[in-house]
Order: C-alpha cells, then sequence, then structure tokens
C-alpha cells in the first residue's frame, strides 16, 4: 500500500499551535469587542491595534532591548542553575529511603508556600544586583523541579532493571539507557513548568526591587497608568514565555516513543 500516515507527533504538533492561534484570536476578538462596546473606559482597555503597534514600537527600541537582554541573562542564569541541580537532588533523594523520608515532607512544605513573602529575605541577604534576582529565579524554580524529579524515578520500572542488571549492563548503561528513556517524558515537562516559575520569579524580583528588566519596566508602566505599554509588554513576555513551551513540547515529541 503506498502513501505516508501523518505521524502522531506530527499533528499534536500542529494541533498545539492551531490551539494557541485560536485562543490568541478568541482573546484579541473579546478585548476588541469589549473595546468598541465601551464596557470599560478607552483609558483603562486600549485597542488592540493600539497595543500591538506600541509593542512593534517596543521592540525597536534600543532602551527597551537592553532591558529584555537584562531580564534574558537573568531568567536564563538561574533556569541553568535551577534545572540540572533539582534534578540532581530530587533523584539523590528519592533513591535514598532515609532522605527520601526527611527531605520530601519539608519539599512538599516549601513549594506551598507562595515564594513572595521570601523576597525582602533575598534583598537583604544579596543586595539589590543580579545574583538576588538570579537567587530568587533558583528558589522559585527549584522545587517544582525537585517534584518532577521524584515523579520521575518512579515511573521507572524496576523490573526493567532488573532485566538491564541480569544481563550485566553496567551502572552507566542502566543510567543511559534504562532510566534516562523512563525519566526524559516526565523531565521536559518539568522543563516547561520551570521556565513559568523561573520567569515569574525573575519578574518579581524585579519589580519588587531593580534599576533594570522587563519587571521593572512594567512595574513603572503600571504605577503610571501607561496602560497601552504596560499591556504591550506582557504581550511580548507572554509570547517569549510561548515560543519557549512550544519549543520544549516539539522536543518532547521526539522522545515520545519512550513513554511506553
Amino acid at each position: 500500500m503506498s502513501g505516508t500516515v501523518p505521524s502522531a507527533k506530527s499533528g499534536r504538533s500542529g494541533h498545539g499551535l492551531l490551539t494557541w492561534l485560536l485562543g490568541l484570536l478568541v482573546l484579541f476578538g473579546a478585548w476588541q469587542a469589549a473595546y468598541v462596546g465601551e464596557l470599560l473606559d478607552p483609558m483603562l482597555l486600549p485597542s488592540v491595534p493600539e497595543v500591538l503597534a506600541t509593542a512593534a514600537e517596543l521592540i525597536r527600541q534600543p532602551a527597551f532591548l537592553g532591558h529584555a537582554g537584562v531580564t534574558l541573562l537573568e531568567v536564563a542564569a538561574a533556569f541553568a542553575i535551577a534545572v540540572p541541580t533539582g534534578i540532581i537532588l530530587g533523584i539523590a533523594i528519592a533513591e535514598s529511603p532515609y532522605w527520601s523520608a526527611v527531605l520530601k515532607p519539608v519539599v512538599f512544605l516549601v513549594f506551598s508556600i507562595p515564594k513572595t513573602i521570601f523576597l525582602p529575605m533575598f534583598i537583604l541577604a544579596f543586595g539589590i544586583n543580579f545574583s538576588q534576582k538570579v537567587g530568587f529565579g533558583v528558589f522559585s524554580t527549584i522545587f517544582i523541579v525537585l517534584i518532577s524529579a521524584f515523579s520521575a524515578l518512579e515511573s521507572v520500572k524496576s523490573e526493567h532493571v532488573r532485566v538491564a542488571r541480569a544481563y550485566g549492563a553496567t551502572l552507566r548503561q542502566i543510567a543511559f539507557r534504562v532510566y534516562l528513556p523512563s525519566m526524559a517524558p516526565i523531565l521536559l515537562e518539568a522543563v516547561r513548568l520551570a521556565m513559568i516559575f523561573n520567569l515569574t520569579g525573575i519578574l518579581l524580583a524585579e519589580m519588587y526591587g531593580s534599576r533594570a528588566g522587563l519587571g521593572q519596566l512594567v512595574s513603572n508602566w503600571g504605577e503610571n497608568f501607561m496602560l497601552r505599554e504596560l499591556l504591550a509588554g506582557i504581550l511580548i513576555i507572554s509570547a517569549g514565555a510561548i515560543l519557549f513551551n512550544e519549543a520544549v513540547r516539539w522536543f518532547e515529541t521526539r522522545c515520545e516513543h519512550w513513554r511506553a
């Protein structure tokens, strides 16, 4: 039988992109309808074309790009520290019955606490600088990575490990051919969640005390009722987060066969 059948992976990727586009159309449509219908004062709700034009203008301004670069650097540094550290610590804790019993409740307890209340402690400890933003970003991110690592390790089937050992597999082979394929799908989902927590933490740290960064810009725009700039900045930040999310989702589909 000739011809090709579209793969489920490509179908899911296309479906995800279509879902985002439809969601944006609904959002912008409802937004513009509220503006045209004067459900809110135009001072409080600028029109969609005005906000999109402001966003296009912002991304052409060197000053805005400088603030975006600061935020991107802080986000990248915190992400590069939190994700591998959280995965390694999570696996180490989950592999030890003693430390698992001691530390897992602590991790879940701290994860349930709003991280904003710890922000003044980071400002007092580090001051208002790059280290403070990165430190708070790591703190905001690492707990979701730890919890995901716990779940990822539990997804490894013990019979697969026993069979690998029975065939004489080395520790390295078991790690890369049994543990990694079983854990990869959950860990990739953790990466997407981690970026959300990371970006939120960095923006909050910039809003509460910073001399540069998108969070500081958004805070200033909000305080000065510059709503077009505020909404345009939020749209730009959201677009960046969506692009990262879809990039990880695309990579995740490449690992879909490991879920079996």
